[in-house]
């Protein structure tokens, strides 16, 4: 979708699920409400809010229903969550969600660590997820990650991607994303993956979900870009990560992400001044400095005054 030569790019919010849920405190509930309230009334196309999971699995999380219930939503913002199985989908749905992910790695070895499932036994899973939300109307999404590679298997083939991804759609599953779960990609891994999926299924939602951890994030938004990928997760001031990348400084963030591709001419629909400033108040949430550096430097056309001294010329 372009009108003239400007680019419409979506913008998916995920700190409130892929952010908070490893944080070593738990963020309060009025917080997460609070937090999600204003990221709507920036302009971000989707807001991943919560995950239905155990919360012995994920005790960071323990406040989904609540979460779901008492935010403000507003026309024209998806309100996504995770579920990781036919339970998890029923309670999604009882609190009326926009939409349901399920995640499963490209990887054996991922798989296993993660979630202690073989790939085979995480697709029944979704078999059964899909079950419960026939008829409901709800947008159905599954996340694949170590997409681009695995710290334990390492490599992903990428026919070994594109046969998942047919499985999906075999499946009934409405979109697809692309992740790059402990940030091993590259640019040009990134393009040619993206080319391909968009040559092949050029009517399904794909979204990269891209992690900063070598520092190749916002170059493997750009080559996606340029493949033809218009959606993209983030999270706000670079929150979330993986248990299996120590020291991973976590996802692409989010006000970066909308800076970088406002500079370049896209029309993200977001206002970046609000995202800023929503932020900047992510160190106080979580108790901690955050990645981000836009929210640090401010805007690439911020002006300031000249230094003293500056304004006359050596005679």
């Amino acid at each position: 979708m372009e009108a003239g030569n400007t680019k419409r790019v979506y913008i998916q919010e995920v700190a409130p699920r892929d952010g908070f849920q490893i944080e070593p405190t738990f963020v309060p509930t009025e917080e997460k409400i609070k937090l999600i309230n204003r990221l709507s009334r920036t302009g971000l196309a989707k807001i991943e809010a919560t995950s239905f999971t155990s919360p012995k699995a994920i005790p960071n999380l323990r406040d989904a229903e609540t979460v779901m219930q008492q935010i403000e939503r507003v026309p024209g913002v998806v309100y996504a969550v995770l579920v990781p199985n036919a339970k998890g989908c029923e309670r999604a749905l009882a609190c009326k969600v926009d939409e349901i992910n399920m995640v499963v790695s490209a990887s054996e070895g991922h798989n296993l660590a993660n979630v202690r499932m073989t790939r085979t036994q995480s697709l029944a899973q979704f078999g059964e997820i899909l079950k419960v939300a026939r008829g409901s109307g709800v947008f159905l999404n599954a996340s694949l990650a170590t997409t681009f590679g695995c710290p334990f298997d390492g490599w992903t083939p990428e026919k070994q991607v594109l046969e998942l991804v047919e499985r999906f759609l075999e499946m009934g599953i409405q979109g697809v994303s692309l992740c790059d779960t402990t940030g091993m990609a590259n640019p040009r891994q990134v393009s040619r993956l993206c080319e391909q999926v968009k040559t092949r299924w050029p009517e399904i939602p794909f979204t990269l979900h891209l992690h900063n951890t070598r520092g190749m994030g916002l170059s493997n938004v750009v080559a996606g870009l340029d493949a033809g990928i218009q959606r993209f997760d983030a999270a706000l001031g670079g929150l979330g990560g993986c248990l299996f990348a120590p020291g991973a400084t976590g996802n692409v963030c989010t006000e970066d992400v909308a800076h970088m591709l406002g500079q370049m001419g896209c029309d993200t629909g977001v206002d970046l001044d609000l995202l800023i400033a929503a932020a900047q108040d992510v160190p106080r949430l979580v108790g901690h400095e955050v990645p981000g550096q836009v929210m640090k430097a401010g805007k690439a056309d911020r002006r300031y005054p000249r230094p003293e001294g500056a304004a006359k010329a050596r005679a």
